[in-house]
């Protein structure tokens, strides 16, 4: 394996991006960083094929708290 990022279009935008997932357990990618709700990793697993890229990500977690806010904030414990 020679550890070089995968070069690839995020299926959402059709921007380019570099993924390290791909490269498997040796490999790294700036999403490893980023948590997902087990209600978001399924649509996005459903909806599209393969990585995406960071900004589209960050976009579908905003979109998604927006549409299912945490209840129980730390304003409202008071």
């Amino acid at each position: 394996m020679s550890g070089t990022l995968l070069d690839t279009n995020c299926p959402r935008c059709g921007g380019g991006f570099e993924c390290g997932a791909a490269l498997g357990p040796a490999g790294h990618c700036a999403c490893f960083g980023i948590r997902l709700t087990e209600r978001l990793r399924t649509q996005l697993i459903e909806q599209y094929s393969g990585c995406l890229c960071l900004t589209c990500l960050r976009e579908l977690i905003e979109a998604d708290g927006r549409r299912h806010p945490v209840i129980g904030s730390a304003k409202a414990s008071g």
